[in-house]
């Protein structure tokens, strides 16, 4: 446990130290000229702002023009209005000055029925954000940027369906997985080197992309939406490790493939036919909820992983699928029964309190990394968990 001498600024301290940031700030400005116009559209995008709202966020400290001047690079604000424009934006100045740029590459999207181009700006700013987050405290404990652990003969070339299931198995061998479920998508991909991030994607289902920093590759990501149910979650998961991994042919369609690949990824072959056999002409819902628990994915993707292993025929998939849209499982928000559990990526919130617990950086930084209060992470460093309060210790 963590046990922190450090407190809360007295009253004024706070003052001070703006005091002091805006000289700082003024001498950057001056000798250095920092250009921060990706990184200020970035952020605005980010907080979901237009150049006007923004320009109210700050009470019209400068108009919108002048911001939209800032973020062109023709010119740049004074230290009082860097520290207004950070403070509306709800980032640090030093997110705003920070020399190294991360872009984003290769970025796909698993689009709903409806996506705007500006929710795709605003999810690929949070995304950025998140990644140099997540690598800066990496960095702070010097540990090594490193590729994820990609099979030698990936990405895969397919053309067909049979070629997605061999794609399939070959990386299940690859990371050593047998045929069993598999217990954690989570934890498997951040074992295997890929950064998973959640949260609200409203009309996005997901998004896989590489991220690069002075022109070297720092990182491979996967978003998923945090309102989604587990099941959905782990299916879009694999579904976004799919374009990691295949390399769809001409005339092949890449969201198609990805999709076959998540069903075979976490449903094995020789997993299901181990379970209910090569052929039915019936099955119950009692044993599909059963199985729905055990591979950790909906009664639809169950259905479809059936259908297309040969082990049910069209007939009883319509059957099947007619009355689960009789049900409303088909249509958001998809109430399937027993939801499965949402899965949590914990391993840049385990780093920052390693960097905090080892004095590598203050509570202020940590809280500031993981987007927080001070109050709310001593909290959660020095508190137990509320649910496991009642258990004996």
């Amino acid at each position: 446990m963590h046990n922190s001498t450090q407190r809360e600024p007295a009253p004024g301290v706070y003052k001070q130290s703006q005091a002091v940031l805006f000289r700082e700030l003024q001498n950057v400005v001056k000798e250095e000229a920092p250009l921060i116009g990706n990184r200020l559209k970035l952020a605005r995008g980010a907080a979901g702002l237009s150049l006007r709202a923004l320009e109210g966020r700050i009470g019209g400290r400068v108009t919108a023009q002048a911001i939209g001047k800032y973020e062109r690079n023709e010119s740049m604000p004074s230290s009082g209005v860097l520290i207004a424009l950070a403070d509306g934006l709800g980032v640090s100045v030093e997110y705003l000055t920070r020399d190294q740029e991360l872009v984003l590459e290769a970025v796909e999207f698993r689009k709903k029925a409806i996506s705007r181009k500006r929710e795709e700006v605003r999810v690929q700013a949070q995304v950025v954000d998140l990644v140099e987050r997540y690598l800066a405290v990496e960095e702070l404990l010097a540990l090594p940027t490193v590729e994820w652990d990609r099979p030698r003969d990936a990405p895969y070339p397919v053309g067909d369906l049979a070629e997605v299931e061999h794609a399939a198995r070959s990386l299940r061998t690859h990371w050593d997985l047998g045929r069993n479920p598999i217990p954690s998508m989570v934890e498997l991909l951040e074992e295997s080197g890929i950064k998973v991030l959640a949260f609200d994607l409203s009309s996005i289902g997901g998004l896989t992309a590489h991220a690069r920093r002075g022109g070297n590759r720092v990182a491979s990501v996967i978003v998923v939406n945090s309102s989604d149910s587990g099941e959905r979650q782990r299916f879009t998961l694999a579904h976004e490790l799919g374009h990691l991994v295949l390399a769809a042919n001409a005339g092949a369609d890449p969201e198609a493939a990805a999709q076959r690949f998540a069903g075979a990824f976490l449903m094995s072959a020789d997993a299901v036919h181990m379970e209910i056999g090569r052929r039915r002409t019936s099955i119950g819902w009692s044993e599909l909820f059963s199985l729905k628990r055990l591979f950790g994915v909906s009664v639809q993707a169950l259905v479809y992983r059936f259908r297309d292993l040969g082990i049910i025929n069209t007939s009883l998939f319509r059957r099947l699928f007619r009355e689960m849209s009789r049900l409303g499982w088909r249509s958001p928000p998809y109430p399937e029964p027993q939801a499965i559990p949402r899965e949590q990526s914990m391993r840049m919130e385990r780093l920052c309190c390693r960097a905090l617990a080892e004095n590598v950086i203050s509570e202020a930084k940590a809280a500031e990394l993981l987007a927080t209060s001070v109050a709310r992470l001593r909290n959660r460093m020095e508190k137990p968990p509320l649910r496991y309060l009642s258990h004996e210790v």
